[in-house]
């Protein structure tokens, strides 16, 4: 019997050739869903017993279910029925187009429609309009996709789908460095620390890092590291949504000091627990902790 547990989502994307399917599983699949591409409707019992195996960590899953399927695609409504009977919580998403749009799509990509046969193109766009009808009719989410950029698409289905009962979707690296070794290349943001008082120049705290509590009390015991928190964190908190509505997979946010030994580290290590406690997916790395003073 198929009965995912409460905390997993389960997409199932459909709808007309050429209408972004591909592009829309890239945006799961971006987003940390486990995808399948063309997959039998017969075998969506098989994949969801198999992640209702003990020890297993998928708990978002996208597939995609079309008429490249031939013969099997028809018993997708026919499945969906089965999953409704036996309680599976499952999301079904439905991309069409304008027959003008499809067209034009097929002739640019030059690739063949699933349903042409010795037809025209247009006339297997027609002809798979109405097999997926009463499909179309069922769907918890329809989007045209005519006129959208695949950008567009994505924020489309984050909105709607992805950061559904999730704060967010994105994996927020906090990165500390030393300037003195450049600065990261994947850095979103950077912030600069030096102006921080240096626990460097103190004796007891050199060979210390931020990690230790010595320093990272000392650090974030500053009177100028509160006012930097309270001009930082409210800049933070409008620009995450930002970016998880914009659908950004990844940020990195670089806190850099003179060597990233102890201000960077101590304030990088502030914001990943402060961000963790708020629901994000946050990760620290410390990329020059390891390195001679």
């Amino acid at each position: 019997m198929i009965d995912l547990r409460p905390s997993m989502q389960f997409v199932i994307l459909t709808g007309l050739s050429g209408a972004g399917k591909t592009q829309a599983l890239d945006v799961f699949e971006d987003a940390g869903y486990f995808c399948v591409d063309n997959l039998p409707p017969q075998l969506v019992p098989t994949l969801v017993d198999l992640f209702r195996r003990e020890g297993s960590k998928v708990d978002r899953v996208a597939v995609v279910c079309d008429a490249r399927g031939g013969e099997y695609f028809g018993e997708l409504e026919t499945m969906l029925g089965e999953l409704h009977e036996r309680n599976v919580d499952f999301s079904l998403v439905f991309l069409e187009a304008s027959n003008e749009t499809l067209v034009r799509r097929f002739k640019e990509t030059r690739r063949r429609h699933p349903l042409s046969g010795n037809g025209s193109i247009l006339d297997a766009i027609r002809r798979e309009r109405r097999l997926l009808a009463p499909l179309r009719e069922c769907a918890n989410v329809i989007i045209d996709t005519g006129e959208l950029a695949t950008q567009d698409l994505r924020v489309q289905l984050n909105s709607q789908l992805i950061q559904q009962g999730r704060r967010s979707i994105i994996v927020f690296a906090v990165v500390s460095f030393g300037y003195k070794y450049g600065i990261p290349i994947d850095a979103d943001l950077l912030f600069d620390v030096r102006f921080l008082p240096n626990p460097h120049y103190d004796l007891e705290m050199r060979p210390l890092t931020g990690l230790e509590p010595l320093v990272r009390d000392y650090v974030l015991g500053q009177p100028d590291t509160e006012q930097f928190f309270a001009r930082l964190l409210p800049l933070l908190d409008y620009l995450f949504p930002q970016y998880a509505a914009e659908g950004k997979a990844h940020v990195t946010i670089g806190i850099g000091c003179t060597g990233g030994h102890h201000r960077s580290v101590a304030i990088a290590e502030y914001l990943g627990a402060h961000y963790r406690k708020q629901g994000f997916y946050t990760i620290v790395r410390h990329r020059d902790i390891a390195r001679g003073s």
